[in-house]
């Protein structure tokens, strides 16, 4: 095939991409792209097949600073142009000018894995040189016996002055270092990676720390945005740095936050968006025009997103760039997972060879990845592939999970009508629903079937939307959110109801930061660039609502303790026996509790009552000894070890988690 100089319109080149002729000519199957410097030099590496001409610009620092040398790269096969140097140019800036026809433009490189202040130039870098102490040694904690993942933002986690961080550090990469906070420092209440720690969480997931574009890295440190808009995929977000104008440092402090997380006990999950970038004018449109992108018949964006464009995951070099990319993040900074953004944008092929390529490096199962099975509008993904929809799970390898919004809306109500109802507040009809959530859609009943819990993430808040707090304060309210206020003792009834149902369904387990603690956002259901003020974690809260944080530690650590609930098999589904949903605002079953002769128990007895008056419950036979009860006072507690027999009674709104230790008969399971 020849290349040709006239211009072309984005039809033009959509059908120039596709054609056989390009594909076998110019798809690059190398994993090099980008800057690569150490003690035998430095090599450039650009993928840009209709370029007629690339020049290299090298820079002492990342903004303003003149040229101090420019060179021609030469092209070579599958066009790929390439400049190599016997000089380590670790630290130096540079960017690109990529001549297509008569036209020149300036880019930086988007397969960069470093970058000045607002990713304006691109910065080769000696990797090695970035790693902090004993790197080499750092691994990841051993797996426990149930994930629960916590969903946190950099800047959230210390900002607000409760937390006791160093004024300096607050906001920052290097505010995870600092593992001995308290409230305001007074040396007793434990915030930051103590807090984590007895909250007895396993996963942090981090919202982006990719570079992001919607913050200033050069403004004021109050900025804030949840960085769903990615600029340079390879490169940590430097507004989290404590000195973002060299490159270097915000590899560091990512590594040095992830360090500190590993020794403390905790996984990593990276949270990542290759469903769209930042603007469309991007380093990768610059480089290969339209190639990146997904477009309609006509020629415009697709805006499967919401946010402008598509990411043409499906094209052969967009979906090598995004495995490279996890695979990057995975080797380089360790991380234990990814949390993938809408990635029903995406092709369940890709998502397949993502887990295929972690399970071969780094064992079965090891590395955890998952995402949003959905998309904000319909997409135009070319011919021959699927997108990671849902309705698309049999196509998924089994290991890849998916939230389920399932759980969420019969749980709470939907998360996009603000006074509808759930169960736990007023819904009605809704107890099949949450009957097929306890064994996280595997019974074959509701919306969808979802094969094996391992695929389930149950979860009833993340960062957008409502937090559970104010959903429930509107909906039980039917209050306007722009009226909103708090009813703090029926609310949090239901609170704890909708916490109860949620970790006793089968399924990983993943909740919102402060989640544990009755977090608000007064109302507002997309803080993505409300101020930090109303986005940072108050510790003041913690203590505030201390029942509420010993619930969930209860339930945490209760949960662990409960093999029945944490089994990920295939199988896992008809542990759950003896359903009854039969009656208005009230869901029992029964739980195959036995591993290996181990547990508390080798039943579970689980019942929730949403009706806001007492119900009676008949016990299956035997005594059963209480894990998590309503009690006499009215507040939820642990209780003393007692049993229970024949007829028991539920408080309004409360549920209910009992262990009998006997063997369940045979016909009783099946």
């Amino acid at each position: 095939m020849t290349m040709t100089t006239k211009k072309m319109t984005a039809r033009e080149l959509k059908r120039f991409y596709a054609d056989s002729t390009f594909k076998k000519t110019y798809i690059y199957d190398g994993h090099d792209l980008g800057a690569a410097c150490g003690s035998d030099g430095t090599v450039f590496k650009l993928w840009s097949p209709v370029a007629d001409r690339v020049e290299l610009h090298l820079y002492p620092d990342g903004d303003e600073s003149g040229c101090i040398r420019s060179v021609s790269m030469e092209r070579g096969e599958k066009g790929v142009w390439m400049y190599r140097t016997e000089e380590n140019l670790h630290g130096t800036y540079y960017d690109y000018d990529v001549s297509i026809g008569h036209e020149t433009c300036r880019t930086a490189d988007p397969y960069a894995r470093a970058c000045g202040i607002n990713s304006r130039r691109s910065m080769a870098v000696e990797l090695g040189k970035t790693d902090p102490e004993r790197w080499e040694s750092d691994r990841a904690p051993s797996r426990q016996q149930e994930d629960i993942i916590y969903e946190l933002h950099v800047k959230e986690f210390s900002w607000d002055g409760s937390a006791g961080f160093p004024e300096e550090l607050r906001g920052t990469y290097r505010a995870f270092t600092v593992e001995d906070t308290t409230l305001f420092g007074d040396g007793v209440h434990p915030t930051g990676i103590r807090y984590l720690k007895e909250l007895g969480v396993t996963h942090i997931q981090l919202m982006p720390v990719y570079d992001f574009g919607s913050v200033d890295e050069a403004g004021d440190r109050d900025q804030f945005n949840w960085g769903y808009d990615p600029v340079c995929y390879n490169v940590p977000e430097g507004s989290y740095s404590t000195d973002p104008a060299h490159g270097e440092v915000r590899i560091k402090e990512l590594k040095e936050l992830v360090q500190t997380l590993h020794r403390n006990g905790f996984r990593v999950i990276m949270d990542v968006v290759y469903n769209h970038t930042y603007s469309a004018d991007s380093s990768f449109q610059r480089v290969v025009p339209w190639y990146y992108y997904r477009q309609k018949e006509d020629g415009t964006l697709s805006d499967g997103s919401g946010c402008g464009n598509d990411f043409a995951a499906e094209r052969e070099m967009a979906a090598s760039f995004i495995l490279d990319s996890v695979l990057y993040w995975t080797e380089e900074y360790h991380m234990d997972g990814f949390r993938f953004d809408l990635m029903g944008l995406l092709p369940t092929e890709l998502m397949n060879r993502i887990q295929e390529e972690l399970d071969k490096r780094y064992g079965m199962g090891e590395k955890l990845i998952y995402g949003e099975p959905w998309a904000a509008n319909e997409t135009p993904m070319e011919p021959g592939f699927h997108q990671a929809l849902k309705e698309n799970e049999k196509r998924l390898n089994p290991r890849v999970a998916m939230f389920c919004d399932n759980t969420r809306d019969a749980v709470k109500g939907h998360v996009f009508e603000a006074m509808e109802p759930g169960f736990v507040n007023g819904g009605e009809g809704l107890e099949r629903e949450i009957m097929h959530a306890a064994s996280a859609w595997c019974d074959r009943g509701g919306a969808f079937h979802a094969g094996s819990p391992e695929r389930v993430l149950s979860y009833v808040s993340a960062h957008d939307n409502l937090t559970l707090w104010d959903k429930l304060i509107i909906s039980m309210s039917r209050c306007d959110r722009n009226d909103f206020y708090e009813r703090p003792e029926e609310v949090m009834r239901a609170y704890k109801l909708a916490v109860s149902v949620y970790f006793t369904c089968q399924g990983r387990l993943f909740f919102l930061s402060g989640e544990e603690f009755a977090r608000t956002k007064e109302g507002d259901d997309n803080s993505f660039e409300a101020p930090i003020s109303l986005n940072r974690l108050d510790y003041k809260r913690a203590y505030e609502f201390e029942e509420l944080v010993h619930f969930y530690k209860d339930l945490i650590a209760l949960r662990k303790c409960l093999p029945g609930l944490c089994d990920k098999s295939e199988e896992a589904g008809k542990r759950i026996f003896k359903k009854n949903a039969n009656r208005k605002g009230v869901v029992s079953f029964q739980v195959d509790n036995r591993y290996r002769g181990e547990g508390l128990c080798d039943t579970l007895f689980i019942a929730y009552n949403s009706r806001r008056c007492p119900v009676k419950v008949t016990l299956p036979e035997g005594e059963w000894e209480a894990f998590l009860m309503d009690g006499d006072s009215g507040r939820w507690r642990r209780p003393q070890r007692e049993t229970y027999s024949g007829l028991l009674i539920l408080p309004p709104v409360s549920a209910v988690i009992m262990g009998r230790k006997t063997e369940i008969k045979q016909e009783a399971a099946q």
